[in-house]
């Protein structure tokens, strides 16, 4: 029974768990506004080269 009662409060007392699963949960944080913003530049990107692209066409226009 003492080892259980020793390995009990071992286990209560361990917090590498909680703290690794802190971790992953900013990371995913993390990440899902990294996807976002890199989707938010290549649209405005997009847009940039659109603007750019249509400017030099009139301006080349007869």
């Amino acid at each position: 029974m003492k080892p259980l009662q020793t390995w009990w409060r071992r286990f209560s007392r361990d917090e590498a768990g909680a703290t690794a699963i802190e971790y992953a949960v900013m990371l995913s944080l993390i990440a899902v506004a990294v996807i976002a913003s890199v989707g938010q530049v290549a649209t405005a990107t997009k847009n940039s080269f659109d603007t750019s692209g249509e400017a030099v066409n009139a301006a080349l226009s007869p």
